[in-house]
C-alpha cells in the first residue's frame, strides 16, 4: 500500500499490555500488529455509526393539526401506532 509508518509512544494499563502480549504470542504476531488491528476495528465501528444516522427529512407544511398542537407525546405516539399492534 505504500503507507508511511509513524513511530509513537502510548501509555496503557499494565494488565491490558500483558493481555495483549499474551494474545500476540499465542497468535504468533506482534503487539504492534495487534494494536493496529484494534484501532482499525474501533475506528471502523465509529465510522459505521456515523453512516447509520438517517438523513434529515423535512416537508413543507403548517405544522401539527389543531388536534395535536398541544398534545402530549403519548397521544401522538398512540396515534402513530394505532392499528399496528403496540
Amino acid at each position: 500500500m505504500g503507507c508511511h509508518i509513524m513511530k509513537t509512544t502510548i501509555e496503557i494499563a499494565d494488565d491490558l499490555f500483558e493481555r495483549a502480549q499474551r494474545v500476540a504470542r499465542r497468535e504468533k504476531t506482534t503487539f504492534r500488529s495487534l494494536t493496529e488491528q484494534g484501532l482499525r476495528l474501533v475506528l471502523q465501528g465509529r465510522q459505521a455509526k456515523l453512516r447509520k444516522l438517517p438523513k434529515l427529512v423535512t416537508v413543507r407544511g403548517k405544522g401539527l393539526t389543531d388536534e395535536f398542537k398541544n398534545a402530549s407525546w403519548d397521544k401522538i405516539r398512540d396515534e402513530i401506532y394505532r392499528g399496528h399492534g403496540s
